[in-house]
This record gives structure tokens, sequence and C-alpha cells, in this order.
């Protein structure tokens, strides 16, 4: 059973507030500035994988957590290997909805776990990070996800002190007329979202069919994210 840990969510973003909210663990949240721009030519796994943990570490850096773990997160759309972030005004909103609409395309959600009072992360070799988000994950969760042990206590071999992983889904939208397409946009609702488009929202009108984790694509992955707080003590069950 957690104890006088605290879960340090590394982000902004409301909705993963309410679904970290959801699981019933002391949590705060922290807003994390970390930079967000990659590497041209990672593999959409790493970028979410990387970013996460950017974030995570960005809280990390700044010192300001009691005992527990920080939790980072990202969320992008690909379609025909690009990669959708959030649109910055309607018109690009438009165009990224317009190059989904009638399609399947992907979501890959990211996350990391980080130590909160772990003094070595400061130090941490980050080639070596890069190789190892490269890799196939040590372990997987169902057929859609999977994660990475990146740190553990030299002490106590069987604890982590860094985790990170990613889901990735997979969405097929419904023909969309360009009517349609520019209604939406109109209501803000694709304006702080990867490929401008809420599932939880009046965006979920035009998702035909969806193949994964809902939450992933609605920004967290709860059924990765589970098995993960648990290597870190946390027992949203208990």
């Amino acid at each position: 059973m957690t104890t006088n840990r605290t879960l340090y969510l590394a982000s902004s973003s409301p909705r993963r507030q309410e679904l970290v909210r959801m699981l019933g663990l002391p949590y705060e949240i922290r807003f994390s500035d970390a930079d967000e721009t990659t590497e041209p030519g990672l593999a959409p796994a790493a970028i979410v994988e990387s970013l996460a943990l950017r974030k995570a570490l960005t809280v990390h850096a700044a010192a300001q957590t009691g005992p527990g773990a920080i939790l980072g997160a990202d969320t992008i759309v690909v379609v025909d290997g690009k990669v959708l972030g959030k649109p910055k005004d309607d018109d690009e909103a438009c165009a990224m909805l317009a190059s989904l609409q009638g399609r399947t395309h992907e979501v890959y959600s990211g996350v990391a776990l980080v130590e909160a009072g772990w003094d070595g992360a400061d130090g941490l070799d980050r080639a070596e990070v890069r190789v190892r988000l490269a890799e196939p994950p040590d372990e997987t969760v169902g057929p859609f996800a999977g994660f990475r042990r990146l740190a553990a206590d030299a002490d106590s071999p069987g604890k982590p002190l860094m985790l990170s992983g990613h889901s990735v889904s997979r969405v097929t939208f419904r023909p969309m007329s360009g009517e349609e397409i520019r209604a939406y946009a109109a209501t803000g609702e694709p304006r702080d979202k990867a490929g401008a488009y809420a599932v939880q929202g009046i965006g979920a009108i035009f998702v035909e069919r969806l193949e994964g984790d809902f939450f992933s694509v609605m920004g967290l992955p709860l059924s990765l994210l589970y098995p993960m707080l648990r290597r870190f003590g946390f027992h949203p069950l208990a």
C-alpha cells in the first residue's frame, strides 16, 4: 500500500489531471516548461517516450517535490509517417483534420516515471538513454503497449528509479466534409490537441473505430501506467 508518497504530474493538461485524479492516489500538479523539440529521424515511440521523460526530469531538476514519483506524458498523432502535434491556429487544425478524414491514423502516448528523491538523475548518460528508448520494451502490456526500466536502485535492483513506456492505438475517422471540418475547428476544441481533435469531446462524432486504449488517445494510457505505478509502490486498488 502507498504510504507518504505523492504522484507529481508534470503536466498542465486538464485531461491528464482528470485521469490521474480518477486513480484516487495522492497527487500534485507540477508544471513542466520542458523544451518539446526533438531531433529529426526519431521513431514516433521514441519521440513520445523521450518527451515524457524530459518533462518528468525537468520537474525533478526543480527539486520542488517530496517523497514519491514524477509522471511525465506526451501524445502525438501519426499519419503517413508524418507527426501531427498541436495546431498553431484554426487553419492548421483544418488541414490536419482533412488529412485524417476517412482514414486510419495512429496515436502514440508516452509515459515516464522518475523517483522524486533520486539524486542521480542529473548525471544520466543521455546517449545511453536514447539507445535504450530505441530498443524493444522490457515488459509488454497487452498487444499495444510496453515499458522499460532505465535506471534501478543499486542497493535494491528490483526497485526502479526511472521507467518509460508507450502505447499505440489506431483510430479510424469517418469521411468528413469541409463544412464539418471548419465547423469543428470553430468550436475551439482542436486548438490544444495533438492531431487537432479530442476523442473525449465533440470530436468523438468523427471516430468510426478505435483499436487500443481509449485513454491513450485521450492523453494518458492508464492500462500501461498501472503496472508502472505498482513498480513505484503506488497501488490504486489498495
